[in-house]
Parts: C-alpha cells; structure tokens; sequence
C-alpha cells in the first residue's frame, strides 16, 4: 500500500539548485503551461492542488493531498507533466505522482504556485523579461501578472470598447499624448484589472521583440501604502522616491484605497508629477471617475482626469453570452444555448461572479459525470441564483426610477403615455427585463396590466437608445449600479 510522502529536505532542493536549473523556477513554469494547456476550469478542478515533494537524482516527486486525485492526475496527465519537466530541465528523467503534503515552510518557498497567478510570479522572479509587482529587477516582492488577463483573451462589447481601445493604444504606444495618464473606471469584476494586467503583459513581448526597454511597475494601491510606510519605518524614502521614479511605466489599481491617506497621496502625486514631467507613462484603476473621488485631493484629481478617462459600463445581456460562450470554449466543454442564457440574464452585475457560475457549473458536470442542463444548472447554483433573485424587486426598480426621473410612483401603472412619463416607464420596464427573472407578462401586469409585447418594446426602445446616446446609457447604468449596490 502506497505511503503518504511529504517533503523529503530541503538538502535535496540545494543539490538540485547547484546545478544548472533552478527547482522553483521550473515548477512554476511547469504548472504554468499545463494550466495553459488544459484550460483555468480543467486546471482548478484537478491539478490545482498539486504540491511539490521530494527531489532524489533524477526523479521528482509530485504531491496531491487524495488517492482519488493523484489516480485521475497519474493518468491523464502525468505523461505530460513529465515531458513538460523534461523540456525545462533534461536531467530529469521521471516525475512520481504520490498521494501527501508538501512540508509547510518548504512549501511556500518552492511550490508557491497554486495557480495563474503565482505561477507567473515565481516565473517572472528570475526570467529576465518578465515582470514583478514593482520592476523587472527583482528588488519587489511581486504579485505577478495573471497568464489569463491578456487582450486576447479580453471579450470586447458595446459596454467595454473605448475602454479595451485605449489600453491597446497605451500598450502600443506608452506615454501617448493625450494617453497619459489612463485613467480606467468602472464596477467591481467589469475588467479593470484585467485590462492592466493585458497592458503589462503586452508591454513585457514588447521587451522580448527588443523593440524598446520598458521597465514596469505594478501595484495595487494598498501595496503602494503599505510600501511607503515600510520606507519611512526603515528610513529608506530616498530609495523608495529612486526606485519608483526610475520606471518607464507606474500602475496602480484601485486607487479609491488612497482615499482618507493624506500622506500617502501626497507621496502619490508627487510619483505621478516626476514621472509625467518624464514622460513616463502613468496608468490607474478606480472604481469612479476622477471627478466622482471626493476623498483625493483635488490637486491629485485634476492631475487623474488630464489625461485620457474610460468607463467600463455594466455588461450587457450579449457581451455576457459573448463572455461565457468563450470561456467554455475555452475550457473545451459544450454548455447548451439555454444554460448560457439562463446564466445572462441572472447574474448581472459582476463579470467574475458569472465566470465562478460557469466554472462551477462545469467542475460539478466533470466530477459527476452528470450533464449540463437548465435543471442542474438550478441545482448546482441555487445559492448565487437565490440571492440575484432576492438583490431586487419590480417594486424596488419602480421606485427608483420614479424618484430619479421625479415622476409619481403611480405613474409607473397608469395610462399616460406623455413622454417625461412614458420613457421613464419604458426605463423601468427594461430594468425590471435585466435584473429580475421575471417573464414578460409578469412585468406587464406589475406595470398595469400590459401586454408582454408593450415591454418587448419597452427594452428595445431603451436599448436602442442607450446605443445611440452615451448621456442616456450613463442615466440608465447609474440606476441599474444604484439597484444592484
């Protein structure tokens, strides 16, 4: 009977560090292609729990924490997961899949790759090219970049277009006039980061084509905080002020953290000022405009909103179907229309809430052999269903929109039809048709007794409409952000 094994010693690790390759390195990069390979959802669903064990001569010990697991990674992968290793180093000759735990201390430092985004960071600690939370001289402690947050794999739609423009248009040429800074804003999981981390990623094959030397920082602005007080604490502000200034491009995301951090800001602004006059590229996420950031000063918020401003709107009904529909392609799995459909018009509002939907939708299919269907679908995210159900009402959307556009509420179920009570009306009726699951007659008879057609209508008019008019869509996102917070 197989023993569980965990981490032998870390003599082993030296040894194999006194050669010609380093052990970290290649796990990482390792886990990195197979991940990219076998797609994120395959990836979390049976190889992410893979930890590093032992290494003796020229054998690697792989380590996942069930036999179950370690049976299905054995025999689905574990050919490729040898030929992979065999590519960075050729000294190995045979990887083990065992059942055990890496050893915890040892662990973190060689298999701290659990997945994207760790594997990107281990590889980017030593690749020359590659990228670290602060610059590609490995004197920060990076984060990494996600291998899935490129322009590529980035679904572009009405809501998201100018934003996706821009950031290509940085990536290709930084410090662009009129481009500096960027300024991208818009609700949680709508792909701020997403778009970063695709500008960083760029600007890295940038630096492989020998095109330009392009140093990069990038950060959260939690990280940017927590690095200037270590500075101060440690006396080394001059070092902190040389390193960041140095860079050729800054990126913050979330920059609304540095709301209330009056010295932080400052220290910020004084960052943005140096590298601007530089002409340096700046880049900054938030979750509003510049305008909207009452927390910052305004001598920083003017700065913000000199340069180029893009929204990423709430997604629409088709952009969301677009985004499903490539990452189950994505994920080699066959999803039916309806499934897709279903997830659309029930999660709404946070793009990442709806890819964990699919992704958990697909792992249960994987795990219990049972097919995607509308049922399961219900089954398996009855939690997430439930509480979108519950997030708002027809009654809750009436209300709103009758205070926002300051008509009666009754206005909503009477038979006016003068514009400045129809067209609000015909705003509701589209809002209740996106964020509800209501049928169409249910929301007819909520809006008087009308037929389902007259709301047909209703949200075609009002999507037509908010194609055509940018002052308009903005009104109907805002109501629709107010409903969902």
């Amino acid at each position: 009977m197989e023993q569980e094994v965990g981490y032998v010693s870390d003599a082993s690790v030296t040894d194999y560090q006194h050669g010609t390759s380093d052990l970290p390195t290649e796990w990482a990069r390792v886990r990195s292609r197979l991940q990219g390979e076998v797609g994120e959802v395959e990836y979390r669903t049976w190889l992410r729990q893979m930890s590093l064990g032992s290494v003796e001569g020229d054998e690697v010990t792989v380590l996942l924490p069930t036999r179950f697991l370690r049976d299905w990674v054995r025999s689905h992968y574990g050919d490729r997961i040898s030929a992979l290793w065999q590519a960075e180093n050729n000294r190995v000759r045979r990887v083990d899949i065992r059942v055990g735990r890496a050893a915890e201390g040892l662990a973190t430092s060689v298999n701290s790759a659990p997945d994207s985004v760790a594997a990107a960071s281990q590889a980017a600690a030593v690749a020359p090219t590659a990228l670290t939370e602060e610059r590609s001289d490995g004197r920060g402690d990076g984060i990494g970049l996600d291998l899935r947050f490129t322009f590529e794999t980035f679904v572009v739609g009405k809501p998201n277009e100018f934003a996706f423009a821009c950031a290509s248009r940085v990536a290709d040429k930084p410090a662009s006039p009129g481009f500096n800074p960027l300024f991208l804003y818009g609700g949680v999981g709508l792909g701020k980061t997403h778009l970063m981390h695709a500008i960083a990623w760029k600007l890295q094959d940038w630096r492989r084509t020998g095109a330009a030397p392009v140093t990069v920082a990038y950060m959260s602005a939690e990280k940017f905080m927590y690095k200037f007080i270590a500075a101060i604490r440690n006396q080394s502000t001059i070092e902190f002020k040389d390193h960041l200034r140095s860079v050729d491009v800054l990126m913050i995301d979330d920059l609304q953290f540095l709301i209330g951090k009056d010295n932080t800001q400052e220290e910020f602004f004084h960052t943005f000022n140096a590298l601007v006059d530089a002409g340096k590229q700046i880049v900054v996420s938030a979750d509003k405009s510049p305008s909207d950031l009452s927390g910052l000063e305004d001598r920083l918020r003017t700065r913000l909103g000199c340069g180029m401003v893009a929204d990423l709107h709430a997604t629409t009904f088709e952009l969301r179907i677009s985004i499903l529909e490539a990452k189950a392609a994505k994920a080699s799995v066959s999803v039916p229309p309806r499934v897709l459909e279903f997830l659309a018009h029930k999660i709404t509002s946070n793009i990442r809430e709806l890819e964990g939907a699919l992704n958990r939708l697909v792992a249960h299919s994987a795990l219990f052999g049972r097919p995607i269907t509308l049922e399961t679908t219900q089954e398996v995210l009855h939690d997430i269903l439930r509480a979108h159900d519950r997030r708002v009402t027809i009654e809750e959307i009436q209300r709103k929109v009758a205070e926002h556009y300051n008509i009666r509420l009754t206005d909503m179920s009477s038979a006016r039809r003068a514009r400045n009570v129809a067209r609000p009306r015909q705003v509701a009726m589209f809002l209740a048709k996106q964020l509800t699951s209501r049928s169409l007659p249910e929301i007819g008879r909520k809006f008087g007794n009308r037929d389902h057609t007259t709301v047909m209508h209703a949200v075609s008019r009002v999507s037509s409409l908010m194609e055509g008019d940018a002052s308009f869509s903005e009104d109907v996102e805002l109501l629709r952000r107010m409903l969902e917070s």
